[in-house]
């Protein structure tokens, strides 16, 4: 395998920290954390972003990252978790991964304002109407 993250996710790699795995996920402490429990959920199976996994995939991903929010809390009792996941071009590692990360009053761990301000607060009915239009009707 090429995927340095479906090596992971297979557990082809060597001392991976693996603390939960099924057979559609694997849950590893990230080897530079931020802050101490520091968890990546992968799927097994390769893709890159969450539009490209099926459903099932996509709740196994959600399932371990609610059972690891519950474990991390009861273990570091944290102030709050983080859960997020970048895609695309912002994707360091080229396959899906989630990371659930503790977080405590004063970490410095920040949510970063744009380099350069858009303006996208001014446009959000137009947002709302472009977006409105794509999505599927759910009613």
């Amino acid at each position: 395998m090429e995927c340095l993250g479906c090596r992971i996710a297979n557990g082809l790699e060597p001392n991976l920290n693996i603390v939960y795995e099924n057979e559609l996920v694997t849950c590893v402490l990230d080897i530079d954390p931020f802050n101490e429990g520091h968890t990546l959920i992968l799927p097994k199976k390769h893709c890159l972003d969450l539009d490209e996994m099926d459903t099932e995939v996509a709740h196994a991903i959600m399932d371990a990252s609610r059972m690891l929010v519950q474990t991390l809390k009861t273990i570091f009792q944290p102030n709050g978790i983080r859960v997020c996941q970048d895609g695309g071009d912002f994707n360091d590692l080229n396959h899906y991964h989630m990371h659930v990360i503790p977080r405590y009053a004063g970490d410095h761990f920040v949510w970063g304002e744009p380099a350069q301000p858009n303006d996208a607060a001014q446009r959000l009915g137009q947002t709302k109407e472009k977006i409105l239009h794509l999505l599927p009707d759910r009613t």
